[in-house]
C-alpha cells in the first residue's frame, strides 16, 4: 500500500495561468488575440451545412453510438468547420437544425458572450474591444434563453432521462463547429483564442477499458506506463476473478484497487470511476480502501442525482471526489458547488453547449478553487475540443488518454500521442487544431448530406 499522504489538491499543482478571458465578443477577442482589427475578419456569414457521412469500417468506437458522420458549417469566405456528431446518442436532425439556426446568420450573431452564455452581458456593455459588427442583430436575451438566443439552446432543462433530446445537443455541436471556424478565421487555436492559460502541453494519464476480470488490469497498466503515461485510471468491469465463484463486484473492485497499486508502484498516479455504479455504503468503503492506497480521484461513485450522499462521502474520505459529466445544464453545477458535492468538476462538452458551456463551467470552477477535468473520450474530434479547454482554462493539469490509445485513432485525422516525457503537446494549427484530411476522408466518404 502507499505511504504517501494526500490532500484534496494534491493531484493537481498550483495554476501558473494567465486567468480567464476577459468579457469580450468572441469574434473581437478572437481579432484581439491575432493581432488585427475585428472588422478586417472575412465574411463569417454561414451559407452552408453539411455532413460527411463516412464509413468507419472495424474501427473501435468508444462511443457505441458513434456512426462516422462528420458535420460541416461553412462560410461565404470558404472556412469550413467540423466536429463529429454521434458520439453522444446520435439524435437526428442536426441538419435540418443548422440550416435554421445557422445558414444566413454570421457567426457574429450565433457565437455568444463567454461569460455569459447568450445576449449581451448586464448593462448591455461589451469589453475593451467594443461590440462586434453585427453583434446582437438575432441575439435574444441572455440567462436561460440559450447559446444562440432566439431560443436556439438552453430553452428548456434537460434530464438525465432524455440527455441528447431535441436542440440542445445540436446548439452544442454547432457551436464547436463556430469556434473552428473563428480559429480558422484569424489562424488561431481556440485555446489562444479564450486566453492561453500559461500551457503549451500537458501531462496524461491512461484512462483503461471496463475489463473483464480482477486479473487484467494489473498488467494493463503497467503497459500503460511502459508507453511513458504518467498515471492510470480504473473503469472497472464486473469484479469478477477467473476463477472462483461470483462476489459483490464492488469487493472485486476493492481488489482491483490494490493489485494495481502494487503493480506499478506507490509513486504512480492512479484514479478510480465506477461510473455511477454504487450504492452510498459501496461507495464509503471503496473510498476508504482507495484512501489507504494513494488514489488521487474517485470520479461517480454513486448517482450524481444524489447530492446529499455525495456531500456526505466528501466527509467520510479523503480521495477528492469527481463529479460532473452527467450533470448537463450549466446552471445546475453551482449546486453542488455551493453545497460541497464534488472537489473536482468533470465536464462533457457535448452536454453543455460546447466550448462557451464548458468554459463557463471551468471559469465557475475555478472561482470556488477547484480544479476542472474536460471528459477526454471518443474519436480524435472529442479529444481535441477538450484539450482546447483544458490549455485555455487555468485549473486544468491533465489530459486523459483512452487507453489503448490506438482506440482513438481515425483515418482522417493525426494521431494524438505523449512524447518520451509523457506529455501531449498544444496542436499548432488553427481551429480545434487537427486539420481533418481531405485524402483521407474522401476514401471513407459514402456520400454528403446537404
Amino acid at each position: 500500500m502507499s505511504n504517501r499522504k494526500w490532500s484534496r489538491r494534491s493531484f493537481f499543482s498550483t495554476s501558473a495561468a494567465a486567468g480567464a478571458a476577459p468579457l469580450v465578443h468572441p469574434a473581437a477577442l478572437a481579432a484581439q488575440s491575432a493581432g488585427i482589427k475585428t472588422g478586417d475578419l472575412p465574411d463569417l456569414t454561414i451559407k452552408e451545412a453539411k455532413v460527411y457521412v463516412t464509413d468507419l469500417g472495424n474501427v473501435r468506437r468508444l462511443n457505441s453510438p458513434e456512426n462516422g458522420e462528420i458535420v460541416s458549417l461553412v462560410t461565404a469566405s470558404g472556412i469550413e468547420g467540423n466536429y463529429s456528431i454521434g458520439n453522444r446518442g446520435n439524435p437526428p436532425g442536426w441538419l435540418d437544425y443548422a440550416k435554421a439556426a445557422c445558414v444566413g446568420k454570421n457567426a457574429f450573431d450565433l457565437l455568444p458572450v463567454i461569460a455569459y452564455g447568450g445576449g449581451r452581458p448586464p448593462g448591455g456593455a461589451w469589453g475593451g474591444a467594443g461590440a462586434p459588427p453585427q453583434a446582437g442583430a438575432r441575439g435574444g436575451g441572455g440567462g436561460r434563453r440559450g447559446l444562440f438566443g432566439g431560443g436556439f439552446g438552453f430553452a428548456a432543462r434537460r434530464t438525465r432521462q432524455n440527455p441528447a433530446s431535441g436542440p440542445d445537443l445540436h446548439a452544442a455541436v454547432c457551436d464547436v463547429c463556430l469556434w473552428d471556424i473563428l480559429g480558422k478565421a484569424v489562424n488561431r487555436p481556440i485555446y489562444k483564442i479564450l486566453g492561453n492559460g500559461g500551457k503549451d502541453r500537458l501531462l496524461a494519464y491512461a484512462s483503461s477499458q471496463h475489463l473483464a476480470n480482477v486479473e487484467d488490469f494489473g498488467p494493463d497498466a503497467l503497459k500503460a506506463k511502459a508507453v511513458g503515461l504518467k498515471g492510470y485510471k480504473i473503469h472497472p468491469g464486473g469484479g469478477q476473478r477467473r476463477t472462483g465463484g461470483a462476489i459483490p463486484g464492488y469487493l472485486g473492485h476493492i481488489e482491483e484497487i490494490k493489485e494495481v497499486r502494487k503493480a506499478v508502484g506507490d509513486d504512480y498516479t492512479l484514479l478510480f470511476d465506477p461510473v455511477q455504479r454504487y450504492n452510498y455504503f459501496e461507495a464509503l468503503r471503496v473510498g476508504r480502501v482507495l484512501d489507504e492506497y494513494g488514489y488521487v480521484s474517485f470520479e461517480d461513485p454513486i448517482p450524481t442525482t444524489d447530492i446529499d450522499a455525495l456531500v456526505e462521502l466528501r466527509k467520510k474520505i479523503d480521495t477528492p471526489i469527481e463529479v460532473g459529466e452527467f450533470i448537463l445544464d450549466v446552471y445546475d453545477f453551482a449546486d453542488y458547488l455551493k453545497r460541497g458535492a464534488m472537489d473536482i468538476v468533470r465536464l462533457i462538452a457535448d452536454n453543455l453547449g460546447g466550448i462557451t458551456g464548458s468554459f463557463r463551467v471551468g471559469q465557475m470552477a475555478d472561482a470556488f478553487g477547484m480544479p476542472c477535468t474536460p471528459h477526454n473520450w471518443g474519436n480524435g474530434f472529442d479529444l481535441a475540443v477538450h484539450f482546447q479547454l483544458e490549455l485555455a482554462l487555468p485549473n486544468c493539469y491533465w489530459f486523459e488518454m483512452p487507453w489503448p490509445w490506438e482506440y482513438v485513432d481515425r483515418p482522417y485525422m493525426a494521431k494524438i500521442r505523449t512524447d518520451a516525457d509523457g506529455y501531449v503537446h498544444a496542436p499548432a494549427d488553427p481551429g480545434l487544431g487537427y486539420p481533418l484530411d481531405r485524402a483521407a476522408m474522401e476514401k471513407i466518404t459514402r456520400r454528403i448530406d446537404r
